[in-house]
């Protein structure tokens, strides 16, 4: 009598899985059963399917103003162009800005880009994104890098006096003199040192630093304090011109009362009145110049 062995696991493993079924001996009191066949490995498909910006950007065009389908559509063209802007955000590192700080700049100029596409020139998206992240790029170092607000064409003179700098440096041997550079250059010596001194305003050192290893003093610990009497400036000029319309005998009491300091009763007496007449002319005068229109 024939016994039928018992499967092992290698058999089992080694069916394909394109068969429906495979007729496997599993007990010698049946002799055959079907295994179901191992269903293949399936790849997760790709969230989008491939298509083109300008592609993405003309269905978007092509919808209505409240479609459904307009944020999602926005939303991809730009997530697939983001390492294009964070790659153009990475020409310019190494210049005193934070990699964060540019690639924002550059995400927002990609936004930008984005929305104001025309599908209909049938020109590149790349075309059309690189010059606006790049212009973006270049007015942030232009307009907020620097910590003092420089003209531009300071900025522009201060560019070319580094490279000159390293140029020339090269060539001879030694760093160039402000009139060789400004030979060079094609400027004033005067024109150029405002540059130079521009340059120091790029980054501003904060007050809270030492002024000097020496002194290990503060650079807030220097800085002058405000005149209190600069606020009493206009107060007396307007005021001067107000006592000069008084009466005399008006001016003389307010002189007595408030820069001679005496009381109401030796006003009196200086000026030959009651006490009681001198409170009434003081309450009289003060409230014309409080009501005077130059005041």
């Amino acid at each position: 009598m024939t016994v039928l062995a018992e499967p092992t696991l290698s058999t089992a493993v080694s069916v394909h899985p394109a068969e429906a079924a495979v007729p496997v001996a599993s007990d010698p009191r049946q002799p055959f059963t079907s295994l179901r066949a191992v269903a293949p490995v399936r790849r997760t498909p790709p969230a989008y399917p491939p298509t083109s910006t300008e592609q993405l950007l003309r269905q978007l065009a092509s919808l209505p103003a409240r479609h459904p389908d307009r944020t999602r559509l926005r939303t991809r063209a730009i997530e697939e162009n983001l390492p294009m802007a964070n790659r153009l955000a990475r020409r310019y590192a190494g210049r005193g800005e934070l990699l964060d700080d540019l690639s924002q700049v550059a995400a927002l100029a990609l936004i930008k880009a984005v929305d104001g596409y025309d599908p209909g020139r049938q020109s590149p998206f790349v075309s059309y994104a690189v010059p606006t992240i790049l212009g973006a790029l270049k007015r942030h170092f232009r307009d907020t890098a620097w910590g003092m607000r420089v003209p531009r064409s300071a900025q522009e003179l201060t560019r070319e006096v580094g490279i000159a700098t390293g140029e020339l440096s090269q060539r001879w041997g030694r760093r160039p003199t402000p009139a060789e550079l400004a030979e060079h250059l094609h400027v004033t010596v005067d024109a150029l040192q405002v540059v130079i001194g521009a340059r120091q305003v790029y980054h501003l050192a904060s007050l809270n630093t030492p002024s000097s290893a020496a002194t290990g003093v503060d650079r807030i610990d220097l800085l002058g304090g405000v005149d209190p009497h600069y606020a009493h400036v206009d107060d007396r000029l307007t005021l001067r011109l107000l006592l000069a319309a008084l009466p005399p005998r008006e001016r003389r009491i307010l002189a007595l009362r408030y820069y001679g300091q005496l009381t109401q009763t030796q006003i009196a007496t200086e000026v030959g009145v009651s006490q009681m007449h001198v409170s009434r002319l003081l309450k009289q005068t003060l409230s014309r110049l409080r009501a005077a229109p130059e005041w």
